[in-house]
């Protein structure tokens, strides 16, 4: 087999761990981001009961002062009137508990936390974190079967592409005119019917081109799997690269990888830009 057979198949057979890397990527981060989507748009509020009786109780107070009225807190023997400076620092620390209470949304919180957590870090750390931390604090690494690094790989590509798909969707759930949710309303529709027939199909055609872009940046992002030792086409290049003595071996496997990523990117862009103009009777 010649040299340049040789290569090729290398980089064949790093190609094919590419791609199988972006394929379960993309199939796990696309639910999964909505999931995640769903959780920071949550608006359950466990201590909002409470929240709603201190704003009730800032109006009250509020009103009483408006209409010249006495305040007193306190019951029976123990009340006391109080001045209207007092009174009206009363109602500003109600108003702020008030606010802490409704805004306590936990679901919410934990959400846009793991985001900005993922979102906030490279990916080449998280990537470290995921394989070599666990066996720095277990006494046997997980991922030390035989395709442990591509589930590694896997996993952290899925969370950090998740997160970022998240914040596109929310953005296209946002953008959709609340009338027409309320249009869907007086037809007659649950929220269920107008999440399914009003807001997701209307979401989907205003967040294909920026996720268009975020599965553009995955293809050449996989490249990072090569620092926990993940043999996709970069590490293929690379490894020739080391082990050559030409001149002519040092350089062109490595350079000769970027014809893969062209054409492989090339195929998604020509593919994303089919499905963004079968959307457009959405306009």
């Amino acid at each position: 087999m010649s040299e340049f057979q040789t290569v090729l198949f290398a980089l064949n057979e790093g190609f094919v761990a590419t791609l199988k890397l972006f394929v379960v990527t993309l199939v796990g981060s696309i639910p999964l981001g909505l999931i995640i989507c769903f959780g920071s748009m949550n608006r359950w509020a466990p201590l909002g009961a409470l929240g709603r009786r201190r704003y009730a109780r800032q109006q009250g107070l509020l009103r009483s002062l408006e209409d010249g009225g006495s305040v007193t807190v306190g019951e029976g023997d123990k009340a006391r009137p109080l001045g209207e400076a007092e009174a009206r620092r009363l109602a500003k620390r109600l108003g702020f508990w008030a606010k802490v209470f409704t805004g306590f949304r936990p679901l919410s919180l934990l959400s846009r936390l793991v985001v900005w957590v993922i979102r906030g870090t490279p990916l080449m750390l998280q990537l470290y974190i995921i394989f070599y931390v666990p066996g720095m604090i277990m006494d046997h690494n997980p991922w030390s079967f035989s395709e442990g690094r591509f589930a590694a790989a896997a996993v952290m590509f899925v969370i950090n592409y998740a997160c970022y798909f998240s914040e596109i969707y929310r953005g296209g759930i946002q953008g959709v005119p609340v009338g027409q949710q309320e249009a869907g309303e007086v037809l007659g529709m649950t929220k269920g019917q107008i999440f399914r027939h009003v807001t997701l199909l209307q979401m989907i055609k205003r967040i294909v081109p920026p996720m268009a872009n975020e599965v553009i940046t995955l293809v050449k992002d996989t490249s990072l799997a090569r620092i926990i030792s993940y043999q996709e086409v970069i590490w293929a290049g690379y490894a020739f690269m080391k082990g050559s003595h030409g001149i002519s071996g040092l350089i062109w496997p490595l350079f000769f990888t970027g014809v893969y990523y062209l054409i492989f990117n090339g195929v998604v862009s020509f593919l994303l830009g089919r499905l963004e103009r079968k959307l457009e009777f959405f306009r």
